[in-house]
């Protein structure tokens, strides 16, 4: 492998020069050049000798080389083809490096099925953990993170960088602006902690806005809760869309064709939720009781 891949930008805008490159806003390129913020990026991630770890925006490979440094096994995406094949000559020689040139996803709901087979098939060989550690584009952070999740073998943890306006609404808690579905989506089979809040000096092209390296770590036992995960989700987005509304409207609506209006109010009264709520004021456990009732009751 070449040698150790830099990332200041004195050395990137050489680099990307020398190539013909120059960053994509389409693509949300914005590459960390703060040394000191990658390598506690990298620590944060806890990586072992034994794991499988996908990292989404392969860039130049600063954070590609620091991986397969200490995974087993790297699979690396990158959209844009000519940061793919400056990554590839970066990174030559690496044996336990998959660099794929593709989207991620399919479209906004599903994962790239060849990127999935790719991860079963180094997960099949081996015990590690697969985890995700990224510094994430900005325009395919939320998919990206909500699709994993919906994976019956999700990342054990996820580390990224995102914006700080993305790790608020994911951290949030009921009540506050930045709780939503995207909230309840993680936290009903997650913990999720922001490690450190970037400015936009640690990037370059320099962003608009600060970011944040978040983690997320799965917990399996909080999935157990929930009988139907598909229906869950489903069913979290659709009380979100109106978040303003009150939530007994927004359930009479949506299950007209299943229910009479008096039996929604029914089950939210089986609840002890007020006919005046609102799908934000709900906790995840409320959420998840709620969404459970009206499972059973449209699967009658």
């Amino acid at each position: 492998m070449a040698g150790n891949v830099r990332q200041t930008q004195r050395y990137l805008t050489q680099r990307l020069r020398q190539a013909g490159v120059r960053p994509k806003n389409k693509y949300g390129q914005n590459f960390l050049i703060d040394l000191n913020l990658l390598e506690l990026l990298v620590r944060t991630a806890q990586i072992e000798p034994q794991d499988v770890v996908l990292e989404v925006g392969t860039g130049t490979g600063s954070l590609t080389q620091r991986l397969v440094e200490q995974a087993r096994h790297v699979i690396s995406v990158e959209i844009d083809p000519q940061l793919h094949q400056l990554a590839r000559e970066e990174l030559h020689g690496a044996e336990n490096l998959t660099l794929l040139c593709q989207d991620a996803l399919k479209n906004k709901n599903q994962l790239a099925p060849n990127l999935l087979e790719e991860v079963e098939q180094q997960l099949s060989q081996g015990a590690g953990r697969f985890l995700l550690v990224a510094n994430l584009p900005y325009c395919v952070a939320t998919p990206v993170i909500s699709n994993l999740l919906a994976l019956a073998r999700p990342p054990e943890t996820m580390t990224v960088t995102i914006q700080k306006e993305l790790a608020d609404r994911i951290t949030a808690s009921p009540g506050t602006k930045d709780y939503g579905a995207l909230s309840v989506w993680v936290q009903c089979q997650a913990h999720a902690r922001c490690v450190r809040t970037l400015p936009p000096s640690a990037f370059w092209p320099r962003p608009a806005v600060s970011s944040a390296i978040l983690q997320i770590q799965f917990v399996p036992e909080l999935r157990k809760r929930i009988p139907d995960l598909d229906f869950f989700h489903q069913f979290v987005r659709q009380v979100f869309l109106h978040r303003r509304k009150l939530l007994r409207g927004v359930l009479q609506s949506q299950y007209r064709k299943q229910m009479p209006k008096a039996r929604v109010d029914q089950l939210l009264a089986e609840l002890e939720l007020p006919p005046e709520c609102r799908a934000e004021e709900l906790s995840v456990d409320q959420l998840l009781r709620l969404a459970e009732q009206f499972r059973q009751e449209v699967q009658r």
